[in-house]
């Protein structure tokens, strides 16, 4: 079993804060390429354009926006509900429980707590799959943010009052890099799920992240008891 260096204190964590897609479970699932299939054939009926065009338009709002979703809202006034409703439309076989990560959830004091780009509907779907929604003590969704997606500050701002966390005694999990910057900024203890997933490692910054792990039930078993199994 891999194991990890402390590299801070966590005695002090009464939140544990969990991205959702590509963190609680694993991108070789592809669970998200089905959304990302949803997410091109929305675009293309919206420009009328085809395969390719509609790749590279989902693509660089992904980049440039956050999200594919709030590109579309920013420059074609795409309805939010709509598009959250047409591309969650998913089928979850892909995912399943793991006994594993709901042991190393649940050994976790304090509250567990989801912060997420996808919506709440989708996201509790996702947690019962897995086989840990009971875990879970509250969501904060992109409806929760007023559709502002990560890595925007705002969107963190209202993830702290609608969860009601003192950042300072919070940790956040998350694939994306990129997506930690402001929680660190916040005084939050980071991780980084560096697993693979697409555009994870994009404007990696070392110093704002506190654990780098490649597997989140190894780390969870890494942490020293109470939190782990040594």
């Amino acid at each position: 079993m891999r194991r990890f260096v402390m590299s801070v204190p966590l005695d002090h964590i009464d939140s544990w804060i969990f991205d959702l897609d590509n963190t609680l479970y694993s991108p070789s699932a592809k669970l998200f390429d089905l959304i990302d299939a949803r997410m091109g054939a929305f675009i293309m009926r919206l420009l009328d354009c085809d395969a390719v065009e509609a790749r590279r338009v989902q693509k660089q709002y992904f980049h440039d926006h956050g999200t594919t979703m709030a590109g579309l809202m920013h420059h074609h006034g795409v309805d939010a509900e709509h598009f959250l409703v047409d591309v969650h439309d998913i089928a979850l076989d892909r995912i399943a429980p793991d006994a594993r990560l709901r042991a190393g959830l649940a050994r976790l004091p304090g509250r567990k707590l989801v912060f997420t780009n996808a919506d709440a509907d989708y996201a509790a779907r996702v947690l019962d799959a897995r086989g840990i929604a009971d875990l879970f003590g509250g969501i904060c969704d992109i409806r929760a943010t007023a559709y502002t997606p990560k890595p925007d500050p705002a969107a963190y701002a209202t993830m702290i009052t609608h969860l009601a966390i003192d950042p300072k005694r919070s940790l956040f999990v998350e694939d994306m890099a990129r997506n930690l910057t402001p929680a660190k900024a916040l005084g939050m203890t980071t991780v980084w799920l560096d697993n693979g997933s697409e555009s994870g490692h994009r404007d990696h910054l070392p110093d704002q992240v506190d654990f780098h792990v490649s597997d989140l039930a190894d780390w969870l078993d890494s942490l020293p008891a109470p939190w782990g199994i040594s």
